[in-house]
């Protein structure tokens, strides 16, 4: 009797497990299939909000204002050539060699950062605040961990470069404010949502 039931199990398991292994696999993908939706509707109505192309042309309105001001017109260049970016560099110095950069890029650095700001009812003009400064210190950083305006200017140089970043707050650190920002300068609460930032870097090394 108990080899009859062992055998009939054995059958069945025969039959029916590459068909449970199979439906196991295709419940994973749909699983992993809806919450990578869910993330790309969630992505997709962030960047296809109101609000954040108001604050998009807000950033590009200060940074036209600013180059203008401070006499950067023809100088300041957008990425790529492309004004839909809105991200502006100025090579200072382009380095030497024709590095190739990816995500995983290791990049030694030396940079100031500057916040712009102004352009409230109290006060019209644009003015800049350092935030952060580590020319005393060369630290080094996978390219794919920094801000996103730094993943597109940074390979406008080479290794021993120096470039001048002028970057909108969608493209450093957006609406989410950085309290461990600018506390060592004059910012007292770090860096505020929707920072509009300013970068001098020198570019000391680049490695793959």
């Amino acid at each position: 009797m108990l080899k009859s039931v062992k055998l009939l199990f054995l059958k069945y398991k025969r039959i029916n497990l590459p068909f449970e292994i199979k439906m196991s696999r295709i419940l994973i993908i749909c699983v992993c299939f809806s919450v990578c939706c869910l993330a790309a509707c969630k992505k997709s109505t962030i960047y296809g909000s109101v609000q954040y192309k108001e604050q998009a042309k807000a950033d590009d309105d200060t940074l036209a204002e600013f180059i203008k001001n401070h006499g950067l017109s023809g100088v300041a260049k957008h990425v790529q050539g492309n004004d839909t970016i809105g991200v502006y560099y100025i090579v200072l110095d382009p380095g030497q060699g024709n590095a190739l950069y990816t995500n995983s890029t290791q990049i030694t650095v030396g940079d100031i950062g500057k916040l712009i700001t102004g352009r409230n009812a109290a006060d019209t003009s644009i003015a800049e605040q350092t935030f952060y400064e580590t020319n005393q210190f060369h630290p080094t950083y996978p390219l794919g961990q920094m801000i996103l305006g730094w993943q597109l200017g940074i390979p406008m140089i080479n290794s021993g470069g120096e470039v001048r970043l002028l970057i909108p707050s969608r493209y450093a650190y957006g609406h989410y404010p950085q309290s461990q920002l600018g506390t060592q300068f004059s910012l007292s609460r770090g860096l505020p949502a929707n920072a509009i930032l300013d970068f001098t870097i020198n570019l000391y090394d680049v490695t793959n």
